[in-house]
């Protein structure tokens, strides 16, 4: 307990996870108005884009890379957190915004709420595997946030086909 006090990755994955709270909550509110576009989408799109793009890219390359590069292992896991929080930080805005529209422009959630169900189980079990928590249940996140992590690309697949109007 008192290791993972002392380290620095664990105080930053807590602040992003604040950041996060602050931020949806204010986006969901209208604290934040994030629904301009930026080109032909909006603001609000361009964040979970940002935010899937480095899940999807980072997660392969991370465990390929880890293999390749073992004494580069630490640094490419403190990447792997840290990058998929702040991810999670973006998607989150974008479903916060979804889901304070008004009732008569409030989307079809669909596939989101269950990609969004998913990537907060990936947050989640990430945390405890890397921060040690509930130790005796290791192997269970392990398995648990590998098998979001593999349903997540089947799934945003079908997400994006539905919002691009191909599905």
């Amino acid at each position: 307990m008192v290791s993972r006090l002392r380290n620095p990755y664990f105080w930053a994955a807590v602040a992003i996870l604040l950041a996060t709270v602050y931020l949806s909550f204010g986006t969901y509110v209208g604290w934040f108005q994030l629904g301009f576009l930026v080109g032909p989408y909006r603001f609000n799109h361009w964040t979970s884009w940002i935010g899937f793009l480095f899940v999807a890219l980072y997660a392969p390359l991370y465990h390929i890379l880890k293999r390749r590069y073992p004494k580069r292992a630490k640094a490419l896991l403190g990447t792997h957190v840290i990058g998929n929080l702040l991810s999670f930080l973006l998607i989150s805005v974008h479903f916060a915004s979804q889901l304070g529209r008004p009732a008569q422009f409030f989307p079809d959630l669909g596939t989101g709420i269950i990609l969004y169900a998913m990537v907060t189980i990936m947050v989640a079990t990430g945390i405890l595997q890397r921060f040690q928590i509930a130790i005796s249940f290791f192997r269970k996140w392990r398995f648990l946030h590998t098998s979001m992590a593999t349903s997540f690309y089947l799934v945003i697949l079908v997400h994006v086909l539905q919002g691009l109007g191909f599905l």
